[in-house]
Parts: structure tokens; C-alpha cells; sequence
């Protein structure tokens, strides 16, 4: 009977570890065919329906488990949309090109890496979206670094590192959406947390650009964005009044899609009182994205729409569904005991990063990245709020580090920055390595506080 037992179980590894190298599989071909990771994960998504099935679970049952791994997410499906519509409604309503010829002006040579960081990480908080920023101020902020003989490598760093600063805290970020949705926490609390936790390798970052800005370049001819712009848009300040509500409602806490929807409602105001854009054309834009009819602007200013967000959608409905599919068959079980184990020797953050590293290797993308991190370490952290903070501190930063993952591969070719950017990329590696010294520190002192605790006891 224990020997049917030990066959039975290794059977079970034996399959655990087959099906989820055959999806491993599935995106390397997908990664050298260079073709798009909705292939893989379809793949993916069969290939996990096979092993529920051999596990004897009725096809009604797989269906209601990927259904409900996909209902988990549905408001971070919804807020995909409508980043899609706010993200071209801020086109069309002069709020983008009114916000980046305004900030450009603080630019010069000496100072040109540390300003491309902070002028990223402002627009990518305003935005919440890595792939808008750098398809809007990384391409400024590359243009320029081409223009004025600047280290294209150490912009495009510096460029990452500011588009994922915003990509990971902004209010209507879809990642820190996901991460209060799967860890049932409050995103403002989160937003909270994650600010508080930054600040060092904030810091600690923006001191690097600044010694690296003094060796990048020369200086060159810097572009008259904004003479660029005014042929396009009438760059009054009115037009950053949509930027302002998000701002201001997300400060009252107001919940995101309300938020959200209040900011294309004065956008739309916006656009149609100052860009003379008419109402049925703003509607088209917000579906179908923004189209510049100034050909010097279009690389730079073109994008959105509600369709522009669809594959994003279809990625996050793709991985939803794994997850369904894990929590029921316990695929991920054995793997589980193992980071629970980690997390006692390395602590909770220790495992968790540990753990987004080798999710962010296979994943290629950092919404399935963050959700398999969750999946393989719930648990190993009791307080939720610590737990999604460790997520924030590890999955969504880690991720974009891989050259084959779109998290971090999208926007350096959006922006026009080389792969060899990810070198320079400082924060996406300052928070990590800080925030687990913090965690080890913590921990040291708890375990001397408990022992003293009992010596006088």
C-alpha cells in the first residue's frame, strides 16, 4: 500500500513537471520565432485544460475553472479599456503634448539622463502605463538623446527605469490594480506602501543618473517641441485639466474607474472647446487610438484607443485562466511547499523575489509573471498588505529585466532605446536588491528581539 502510494505521488510530480515544461517550451519557441505570447499562452491554456482533465475533472468543471480564474480580474480587464480610451482622450485633448513641450523646457545636456528619469516617472504616474509612456515622452526623451549626442544606452536606462516607476504606483496603474485584486487589498493603501518603500531607491537612483549624466554626452541641437506641437494642438493649460482630476480624485481616494471616466469626460470637454475636435471624431479616437496629421509628430504623439489595449486584455484573460485551473488541480502544490520553505530561510520578500525571478524567465510577460509569483507564495507572507507589497517589490520590477518579455522589451522598442538599455535601467534593480537587505535586516532583528523576549521571560 505505501509503495502504490510513493508510485502514485511520483507519478503525480512526474506530470506536474511534464505539463509545465511543455508550456515552458511553448513560449521558447515563441521567444526565437520572435512571435507574440498570446500563442503561447493559448498554448498554455490547452495544454493546463489536458492536464485537468487527466486529473478526471469534467470539461463543465475546467470551463467553470477558467471562468472563474478569469472573474478574479474582471475589473482589471474593465480598467484596460478605459486606460485605452483615457490614454487617447489625453491625445486628442492637447493634455499629453501640452504636459511633455512644457516639461522638455527643464532639460539641458549636464542634467539630461536625471530629467529623462523624473520627466518618465511624473508622465508614467499620470498615465499608469508603461507602453503609453514610453510610446509618448520615451520617444521624446530618445529623440533627444539621439539629437544632443547623448549615450542612447544610458537614456534608454534611465527612460525604463521612469516608465515602470509609474507602471507600478500609479492609481490607475493596471498592475497594482491586478495586485490589490489578487491579494483582496486596497490599492490606495498599496499605493501607500509602495511610495514609502521607493524612497530610498528613489533616491539612491536618481544620484546615479545624476554622476552617469556628466559622462553620457556632449550636447547637440535640442528639437523646438513645442513649435513641433502648436501646428497640431492649441497647447493651452487648459489642457492639462484632465491630468488634474485623475491627480486630485486619486488623492480623495475615489475609486479608479470613476476616476478615470471623470478625466475623459473633461478631456472630451477639452477637446472639443479648445482642439476644435469634434464630438463623433473624439468617440472614434477613444475606440480606434489618436492619428496626428503633422508627420513630425506622429512617432511621438500617435496611439490609444480602446483596440490599442485588446491584446494587453487578452493576455490578462489568458493568465486569469491559469490561475482558475491551478487552485483547483493543485498543479502548483509541490512547487508551493517548496517557496513556503524558502520563505522561512530567505523571508517572505526573499521567497517572493527569488520566485519572480524564475516566473519572469518563463513568463514573458509581467501580468502572468505577477500572478504565478501570487499563486506559488500566497500564504508565505499572513499580512496582506505585506504581501502585496512584496509583489510590487519584486514581479512587476523583475520582469521587465528579461530581454525576451514584453514588459521591459515593448517599451525600449516603442521608445527607440537598445536592449543593452536594461543594464542602465537602475531603479528596476535598486528596489529589489534594497527592499530584500531591508527584509533580511528585519528579520535579524526580530529573531534577536524574540530571543531576548525569551531570556527574560
Amino acid at each position: 500500500m505505501h509503495k502504490k502510494h510513493i508510485i502514485t505521488k511520483t507519478t503525480v510530480v512526474f506530470m506536474e513537471v511534464l505539463t509545465l515544461s511543455l508550456f515552458c517550451f511553448a513560449l521558447l519557441i515563441c521567444v526565437i520565432l520572435d512571435a507574440s505570447v498570446l500563442y503561447a499562452l493559448a498554448a498554455g491554456l490547452v495544454i493546463f485544460c489536458a492536464y485537468a482533465k487527466i486529473k478526471k475533472h469534467s470539461f463543465k468543471s475546467i470551463i467553470k475553472m477558467i471562468f472563474g480564474g478569469i472573474k478574479t480580474s474582471k475589473n482589471v480587464l474593465i480598467v484596460f479599456l478605459i486606460v485605452g480610451m483615457l490614454t487617447a482622450s489625453w491625445r486628442a485633448s492637447g493634455t499629453i503634448p501640452f504636459i511633455i513641450s512644457s516639461a522638455v523646457k527643464l532639460i539641458n545636456p549636464s542634467v539630461f539622463v536625471l530629467m529623462t528619469f523624473l520627466l518618465c516617472c511624473g508622465v508614467s504616474f499620470l498615465m499608469g502605463t508603461s507602453f503609453g509612456s514610453s510610446a509618448t515622452i520615451g520617444v521624446i526623451c530618445m529623440t533627444m538623446a539621439y539629437s544632443m549626442n547623448i549615450n542612447p544606452v544610458i537614456a534608454g536606462g534611465a527612460m525604463l527605469s521612469g516608465v515602470l516607476f509609474g507602471d507600478r504606483c500609479s492609481p490607475v496603474s493596471t498592475s497594482a490594480l491586478l495586485i490589490s485584486e489578487l491579494t483582496k487589498t486596497d490599492i490606495f493603501t498599496n499605493i501607500k506602501n509602495m511610495l514609502r518603500t521607493a524612497l530610498v531607491p528613489f533616491i539612491l537612483t536618481c544620484a546615479m543618473y545624476a554622476i552617469l549624466g556628466f559622462s553620457a554626452g556632449d550636447g547637440g541641437e535640442t528639437p523646438d517641441l513645442n513649435a513641433m506641437f502648436s501646428g497640431e494642438f492649441n497647447l493651452h493649460w487648459f489642457s492639462v485639466i484632465p491630468a488634474a482630476v485623475i491627480l486630485i480624485l486619486s488623492l480623495l481616494k475615489v475609486k479608479v474607474k470613476l476616476a478615470m471616466l471623470a478625466s475623459i469626460a473633461s478631456a472630451l470637454i477639452i477637446g472639443i472647446t479648445v482642439q476644435d475636435v469634434e464630438i463623433l471624431e473624439f468617440f472614434k479616437i477613444m475606440i480606434l487610438g489618436f492619428e496626428a496629421e503633422t508627420v513630425e509628430i506622429k512617432h511621438m504623439i500617435d496611439g490609444g484607443g480602446l483596440v490599442s489595449m485588446l491584446k494587453s486584455a487578452a493576455i490578462v484573460c489568458l493568465s486569469s485562466g491559469y490561475s482558475g485551473i491551478f487552485s483547483a488541480t493543485g498543479l502548483l502544490n509541490s512547487l508551493k511547499e517548496k517557496t513556503s520553505a524558502l520563505s522561512k530561510k530567505a523571508t517572505p520578500y526573499g521567497a517572493t523575489m527569488i520566485t519572480s525571478v524564475f516566473t519572469s524567465l518563463i513568463s514573458c510577460n509581467q501580468t502572468l509573471a505577477i500572478i504565478l509569483t501570487h499563486q506559488l507564495c500566497d500564504g508565505c507572507e499572513k499580512d496582506e498588505n505585506k504581501a502585496a507589497i512584496n509583489l510590487e517589490n519584486s514581479a512587476v520590477v523583475i520582469s521587465p529585466l528579461v530581454p525576451w518579455s514584453i514588459a521591459g522589451a515593448v517599451p525600449l522598442a516603442s521608445a527607440g532605446a537598445p536592449t543593452a538599455s536594461l543594464l542602465f535601467a537602475g531603479f528596476l534593480y535598486i528596489l529589489p536588491i534594497y527592499s530584500l537587505i531591508a527584509a533580511l535586516i528585519k528579520s535579524r532583528k526580530d529573531k534577536k528581539d524574540e530571543q531576548n523576549n525569551q531570556l527574560y521571560s
